[in-house]
């Protein structure tokens, strides 16, 4: 039985045996990462990590999606800079990186429960995690071009070692959704799901993985952050650099007014 450990303002926490489940509880914004989504985001996993009774983590939605990036419609808590851009850069290195360098490092396996869309940050998110399963419904998305933004989070790490350059300049420059079905054909995720068997097959996997041999899943990810992760935290400060540079631009600008007033963006290249 699944049981409520610990709720979070934004973040839910549920035990079942050696599993646990992170539930990211900002449903009616679609799990957006606000600044307290971040906090308890973060501090989540860092219980987790810590806590040797935890053999599995799964990270996965409330409602109707994983996670759709960032949240532009909160802007009210952004640091910003002494010349009154986003300070994304603080965000990333301060909040997001903890995060994603957590679950890369975590000596236990994570999995990745796909239940909607999963879009920009929440698309790294998932991707930094081992194993990543999906509905057929969901799809992925690196929409940080859509905002006059660049790549960030990993994802100019994790998607390229997923599905290489091609595919991944495709994902970053044309901003256009992949479906469950072509993600699993481009080896960007490991299982689809249908909807009505999603829950079942996830809790079998996270089981599974919490029975298991948990020093062997922890040496193997060792092993392969070694070999293909080795540059991890210099390409999230070189990301969290050139993010910077994207938000002081007019086009970034741009990109959020447009999203905010839902018409189409109209980029001038500054």
């Amino acid at each position: 039985m699944t049981e409520l450990a610990q709720a979070f303002e934004t973040i839910n926490v549920h035990r079942r045996g050696g599993a646990a489940v992170i539930e990211l509880n900002r449903p009616e914004a679609m799990n957006a990462w606000n600044y307290q989504f971040g906090v308890d985001l973060l501090a989540a996993v860092e219980q987790l990590a810590s806590d040797d009774d935890v053999r599995a983590v799964c990270i996965t939605g409330a409602g109707r999606g994983f996670s759709s990036g960032a949240d532009l419609k909160d802007m009210a808590d952004r640091e910003t800079t002494p010349e009154g851009h986003p300070d994304v850069y603080a965000t990333l290195t301060q909040r997001y990186h903890p995060i994603i360098t957590g679950l890369r490092t975590m000596e236990k396996p994570v999995v990745a429960a796909v239940n909607g869309p999963a879009v920009g940050i929440g698309l790294s998110l998932a991707l930094a995690a081992d194993l990543v399963v999906a509905k057929e419904s969901a799809y992925f998305l690196l929409a940080f071009v859509n905002i006059g933004l660049a790549p960030d989070g990993g994802s100019s790490l994790f998607v390229p070692e997923r599905v290489g350059f091609a595919r991944a300049a495709e994902m970053a420059m044309l901003g256009e959704r992949i479906s469950a079905a072509r993600a699993l054909e481009w080896g960007l995720i490991n299982r689809v799901c249908p909807d009505e068997a999603f829950a079942g097959e996830v809790d079998a996997l996270v089981d599974q993985l919490a029975a298991g041999p948990t020093r062997s899943y922890a040496g193997t990810k060792r092993q392969l952050n070694r070999w293909l992760f080795e540059r991890m935290d210099d390409q999230l400060e070189f990301e969290a650099r050139i993010q910077q540079e994207m938000a002081s631009s007019g086009d970034f600008t741009e990109g959020v007014m447009a999203f905010l007033q839902k018409r189409p963006a109209e980029f001038k290249g500054a």
